[in-house]
């Protein structure tokens, strides 16, 4: 049923006096869109990317469905899927890191908060990471610098060109140092995969924050962002207390960014894979075998 259908019905039902149920976003089928209010049948929502038909709101989506809106149906080869984060440092706040790290596992079934591997994009070969939000707001560990810095070396081995998808809160507080080195290790492994002549573009998503956007998420020879993203180092209130002054509404906004030339272009979700095949085209990419035998 479309949400046309649902309130031709809801007008059907009011002039016969029925009692009639509201959409509800908890029972699994409507979405309400946070920016302007429009409720939508969720598979309607899904099947436009998860894009609010309304006011082109971009709703968070997780890997698997990042996957899915980048790379070529049935292409995407997953690798690495077997490192599982330790505890290091025995952390624990109000809670033990052990435990969250579980309740991320469990609620998520992902090991860390990065998904990386190869694909295609209109038959063009890409190595691809994916970080997702929902895994501890897709905080940078030892495992997620890890993985990432693994597929940049496969990257730089096969001369594939490189798209990675920020969203992050920024460096993983519970792993300490370890979690602050991965920075470096990841820059360095994009330098090496730069002096190789070969293509590097960070995808900034909302949002992209802390020591993600102070390392490689601005690092690439092309910036993207979706539109309207969160993408920052430190926080607006914490800029404006340091600074004393009132900043713009649009501040830390992939709008705001480009204008200022931090990012070279905004693509809405939609338009993600031609956007990525014109891009990997015009650097000379080309199809190849995949798999890593």
């Amino acid at each position: 049923m479309s949400l046309f259908d649902w309130f031709a019905d809801r007008r059907k039902e009011q002039s016969t006096g029925k009692v009639i149920q509201e959409p509800d976003e908890g029972d699994g089928l409507w979405s309400k869109c946070p920016e302007c209010g429009l409720v939508v049948y969720l598979k309607d929502l899904r099947a436009n990317a998860s894009v609010c038909a309304g006011c082109s709101h971009h709703h968070r989506i997780n890997s698997s469905e990042r996957i899915a809106v980048i790379a070529d149906p049935g292409s995407f080869e997953a690798l690495n899927e077997e490192l599982i984060p330790t505890d290091p440092l025995g952390f624990k706040d109000r809670r033990a890191y052990a435990d969250r790290l579980r309740e991320s596992q469990a609620s998520t079934g992902l090991n860390d908060g990065v998904v990386t591997g190869l694909c295609r994009v209109e038959g063009l070969s890409m190595a691809l990471a994916v970080m997702d939000f929902r895994f501890m707001g897709g905080s940078m560990g030892s495992v997620v610098g890890e993985k990432i810095t693994r597929l940049i070396e496969v990257a730089t081995e096969k001369r594939l060109p490189l798209l990675i998808v920020c969203a992050s809160g920024g460096a993983r507080m519970q792993e300490g140092m370890l979690s602050l080195m991965q920075m470096a290790k990841i820059s360095g492994a994009l330098e090496r995969h730069r002096e190789s002549e070969l293509l590097y573009m960070p995808l900034l998503t909302h949002p992209t924050t802390g020591g993600v956007t102070a390392s490689f998420a601005m690092l690439g020879d092309l910036i993207l962002a979706e539109p309207k993203a969160l993408i920052g180092f430190a926080g607006r209130r914490v800029i404006e207390q340091t600074l004393r002054e009132k900043l713009p509404d649009d501040f830390q906004t992939a709008e705001y960014l480009q204008d200022k030339g931090f990012v070279d272009t905004i693509v809405p979700r939609n338009q993600m894979r031609v956007t990525l095949a014109s891009l990997l085209r015009l650097h000379g990419s080309r199809p190849m075998e995949l798999a890593s035998a």
